[in-house]
């Protein structure tokens, strides 16, 4: 795997005027077994949120999914949240 594709996506949506304030995180981590997982975290700014792993067997499945994930929510709206 590249560098870029183990970064971790910190992304948020915020419209005050429908009293939103969503995170959403993506991170692609090796497993013990020789396996990938997605690992994603979600739910509303200031509390744990929410988190979700799935495993893959190859590097290619899980950033196709990482990939597809990190889309979709830029479709609905959300934005970097400009975390390192």
């Amino acid at each position: 795997m590249d560098h870029d594709e183990t970064t971790p996506v910190h992304l948020h949506r915020i419209d005050p005027s429908r009293n939103m304030r969503r995170f959403y995180t993506l991170v692609i981590q090796p497993t013990l077994f020789g396996g990938v997982s997605v690992i994603r975290n979600w739910g509303r700014i200031g509390t744990n949120g929410q988190s979700m792993m799935e495993t893959f067997d190859s590097d290619d499945a899980a950033t196709n999914a990482f990939s597809r994930l990190e889309r979709t929510k830029r479709r609905k709206g959300y934005r970097d949240s400009g975390l390192a």
